[in-house]
């Protein structure tokens, strides 16, 4: 295998030091060597800083104090800038390689395959140590690859911690977002770079915690209204065409309880609202809560609502 430098991991690290020594702890005991970790410290403090010049790994640690809080994902981004590789492989740090060949795993992937962008199953780890591991069927990695919007009704990937990807400088993380900022991101990567990877074994530990962005913006009007109608400006004709995009919209306005468009203008945004979207919204307001609310009910009215839109 070349030994000249392959993988470029990257840490948008922010305070934290007791997760950040356990991501470094896990990349110093990898039996794949070529590799550099790009550190941007977002931290108001010096902590970070201290445990990266007293780690085992620093020979191999490029750390970078970032000037100004940058926030997420722009720390992500700022992170990929300064790579010398041609392969990103971002890890939060919160999040933990599984074992020490799970790099090797992504980088024999790379050379055995014909993909820009390979992903892992991978397992999720709860605050009180009970786990999950998630895996990916195969038909939906066909459909993926076929349709990348598919990640609007379910992201069916995961985490960024779980993938790797070939350096594009022209796609980067959108710093207008934070809860579908990495779908975005894929769907991007994906209709420019076609066909992607995927390695069934859980390579890679997604720590779970209520601090996280995603985690805190859950539910939220405020953040996920205006996303989500952000992307449908990027995705186009794609929004409803498909029922299973159809689908996850039709449950985005029922659980957000979205009544009119007025509330998606308080929320934040400001643009045009697709015409299927206002007539989803009044055709829910309709329907009896309770039937709204009860699945199977409100999963005839969506394809009903459907078949006069598609």
């Amino acid at each position: 295998m070349n030994e000249t430098l392959f993988i470029s991991i990257c840490i948008p690290a922010f305070q934290r030091p007791d997760n950040l020594k356990r991501l470094l702890d896990s990349i110093e005991m990898q039996n794949f060597r070529s590799f550099e970790v790009v550190l941007t410290d977002d931290s108001p403090g010096e902590e970070l800083r201290g445990l990266v010049e007293n780690h085992p790994l620093k020979p191999k640690i490029r750390y970078f104090k970032n000037q100004k809080t940058l926030g997420s994902p722009e720390n992500w981004n700022e992170a990929i800038r300064k790579t010398l590789a041609d392969w990103i492989k971002i890890m939060h740090d919160d999040d933990w390689f599984s074992g020490p060949d799970s790099l090797r795993s992504f980088a024999e992937a790379i050379e055995g395959g014909k993909s820009d962008f390979y992903f892992s199953a991978f397992t999720r780890v709860l605050p009180d140590g009970r786990s999950e591991r998630i895996r990916l069927r195969s038909s939906r990695l066909e459909a993926l690859n076929r349709f990348p919007e598919l990640l609007l009704a379910a992201n069916r990937i995961g985490p960024p911690s779980v993938v790797i990807f070939k350096k594009d400088p022209s796609i980067l993380f959108d710093h207008r977002m934070q809860w579908l900022v990495d779908i975005d991101f894929y769907i991007r990567f994906l209709k420019n770079h076609p066909s992607s990877g995927y390695l069934s074994r859980p390579l890679v530990q997604i720590g779970i915690s209520e601090s996280q962005v995603t985690q805190s913006s859950f539910g939220k009007q405020e953040i996920e209204i205006p996303e989500r109608f952000l992307l449908a400006e990027k995705l186009e004709g794609a929004v409803n065409r498909n029922i299973h995009i159809y689908d996850s919209w039709w449950r985005f306005l029922r659980n957000l309880s979205v009544r009119d468009s007025g509330q998606i203008a308080s929320a934040g945004y400001n643009g045009k609202i697709p015409p299927f979207i206002t007539d989803m919204i009044k055709s829910q307001n309709k329907i009896p809560a309770t039937l709204l609310r009860w699945g199977p009910s409100s999963k005839f009215f969506m394809f009903l609502n459907y078949l006069q839109n598609a």
